[in-house]
């Protein structure tokens, strides 16, 4: 035998007794499972979890003006907006877990996001607090909840353009925050606590994480007609159970 044709079957039969133990290896683990310990997290219904009853009043009534209802979708209230926030704002998000946080803190330029010893948690704490102050020395001693939509319109556009200022926290950046927060709740997997119902998702057409979009790829300017389908797929889908 020619020294290339016996390396060649060497690393054949190699290969082979591979492939066997590995075989052997799966079949021991069948059947399979997923794996256990990252399932996704559903936030239930349920009491405030970070925000006191006060602060959540505010809340809903801010997240109300940021995405107000119309005739054919729920506002940001009853979409569920302020509870997406609450449950985010109790975990690592809220804690900046994950973010440099040690300093130095100097206000930078937009781009460089927040430069700020304060969490997430603690901007909206002291935030709803100053924004409850400012309205109630402005309006007669009314909390932001307690003003009409129009005041209340006035008050958030007054903190957008920086005609409101707090003593203890930027304005300008509870602001912002608002701005990426609230519209992520609209439209998050409902499992967060937001969208719910999908109301988002119905509003703007998206139909989900649905296995296989393949038939629609090329079909412009129609409308998908299936309804939209969440982490946690559909409750008609589960088979009940006698």
């Amino acid at each position: 035998m020619r020294r290339r044709t016996f390396l060649v079957s060497l690393a054949a039969c190699l290969v082979s007794t591979t492939s066997l133990t590995h075989a052997r290896t799966i079949r021991g683990h069948v059947p399979w499972s997923p794996y256990p310990n990252s399932p996704p997290e559903f936030e239930r219904p349920g009491p405030w979890q970070f925000f006191t009853l006060d602060e959540a009043r505010a809340m809903e009534a801010i997240v109300d003006r940021i995405i107000p209802p119309d005739p054919e979708t729920p506002g940001g209230k009853d979409a569920g907006c302020a509870v997406f926030i609450d449950r985010q704002l109790k975990g690592p998000y809220g804690s900046n877990q994950g973010l440099y946080t040690l300093g130095p803190y100097t206000k930078g330029t937009k781009e460089q996001g927040p430069q700020s010893a304060l969490t997430h948690a603690g901007l909206y704490r002291k935030a709803l607090a100053e924004l409850d102050k400012h309205c109630k020395s402005t309006h007669g001693g009314k909390a932001f909840a307690e003003l009409s939509a129009t005041e209340q319109d006035d008050v958030l556009g007054k903190i957008e353009s920086g005609g409101v200022k707090f003593e203890t926290v930027d304005a300008q950046g509870f602001f912002s925050a608002l701005l990426k927060d609230v519209p992520e709740g609209f439209f998050a997997d409902p499992i967060h606590g937001g969208n719910r119902d999908m109301v988002g998702w119905k509003m703007i057409g998206f139909p989900g994480i649905r296995y296989d979009y393949r038939d629609w790829v090329n079909r412009h300017n129609e409308r998908y007609p299936y309804p939209p389908v969440g982490i946690a797929g559909r409750t008609d889908w589960t088979p009940a159970k006698s």
